[in-house]
């Protein structure tokens, strides 16, 4: 195991008040993690330093052909002042995933999250603690040689900042307005969607601002070929209630593996809930509402946790869904998730890390 230099910031910045609005991705804390790849060294000269810029080198490979990958995670500030991780190594086994697909050296999983740990007791005075709060922790990986050509790179840089947020929308737990897109799409078979990739999400970007120019919080995305399947909601995967089934889309290599989306469905199955991972079409979906069978749709991921949709427009039909308010599935999936993050609840599948005083 590599020992982690760690060189303090001389200088503190400042902390958002307690009654700031802290947005998300807004305020950012003292230090990162560092670490470097060369293909002689392999990984090495794993570092805490303040946070600050970074230096590359026009030519960088990543600014040119974009071979990056990421992770989001969060830590939670408990009522015993604890700092609890969720689910942190799943997240960096899901880097190692989307790390292959992108020709990015594999990454020791157990020694990055001890340095996430270390990471975060350092900057623990940053994480928020009123309710719907957050510390969300950023990993990344960029390709770094100076080189003008498409190759996968030979060194690479391992980073991780960590920010003070609260809820991703502005509504919170409130039900969203849902867009179905079918002039542009996300991924392809066979192309990198299963990857957490910048280029998944330069992708979406259109398609989002289309989505917001009509007032819609965010944009369905379905498949490619038939534009007939849905695959996702903007940056969450994406569940439907039809009669007493709860419906979300079966993974494939157009769409990304939540955590969050993974966490729901072992809490849906302990209840005792009818869950299946299959296929539904926005057509499906559509005639279900028309015949009163569609109860709830939400959506799951990170940085939102649970997010009701409330209305759903695909073409000219206007599905609005329970009253256009958040249904008791997903009211429940959130209000036990978050009561496991915050510790608040008895965590019966070991999906939080404890950060210790010591890291």
């Amino acid at each position: 195991m590599q020992e982690i230099k760690i060189t303090f910031a001389e200088h503190k910045k400042v902390k958002p008040g307690i009654d700031e609005k802290l947005g998300f991705g807004k305020f950012y804390t003292d230090h990162m993690f560092i670490m470097d790849y060369d293909i002689n060294e392999n990984w090495h000269n794993p570092r805490i330093v303040p946070y600050g810029s970074l230096s590359l080198d026009p030519a960088t490979i990543c600014l040119h052909y974009g071979q990056q990958v990421y992770e989001g995670m969060k830590a939670y500030m408990t009522k015993n002042n604890k700092i609890l991780l969720f689910r942190p190594k799943k997240h960096i086994e899901r880097l190692n995933i989307s790390n292959e697909r992108l020709c990015i050296p594999k990454l020791d999983e157990k020694f990055c999250v001890d340095a996430i740990k270390k990471l975060v007791n350092i900057d623990k005075d940053w994480t928020p603690t009123k309710p719907g709060t957050a510390l969300y922790i950023r990993p990344f990986i960029l390709a770094t040689d100076p080189y003008i050509g498409v190759r996968p790179g030979e060194k690479f840089r391992f980073i991780v900042i960590c920010s003070p947020v609260s809820s991703y929308y502005s509504a919170g737990l409130g039900a969203l307005k849902i867009y179905v897109e079918e002039d542009y799409v996300r991924a392809v078979k066979g192309g990198v969607g299963f990857a957490k990739t910048a280029g998944n999400y330069a992708a979406s970007l259109k398609a989002q601002n289309k989505a917001a120019s009509m007032g819609y919080d965010q944009v369905i995305w379905l498949d490619a070929i038939e534009k007939r399947y849905v695959e996702e909601v903007g940056t969450m995967n994406v569940f439907f209630v039809i009669d007493n089934e709860i419906i979300t889309p079966e993974l494939q290599d157009s769409i990304l593996s939540g955590i969050t989306r993974l966490s729901c469905i072992s809490l849906l199955r302990s209840w005792g809930e009818k869950i299946s991972e299959r296929r539904i079409s926005i057509n499906e979906i559509h005639e279900a509402y028309l015949n009163g069978r569609l109860k709830e749709a939400f959506g799951t991921g990170t940085a939102a946790v649970v997010s009701p949709i409330g209305l759903l427009r695909w073409r000219e039909n206007i599905m609005k869904i329970n009253g256009e308010k958040p249904g008791p599935i997903a009211k429940k999936l959130y209000d036990v998730l978050t009561g496991i993050q915050f510790g608040q609840i008895e965590d019966t599948f070991s999906w939080t890390l404890e950060i210790d005083a010591c890291c």
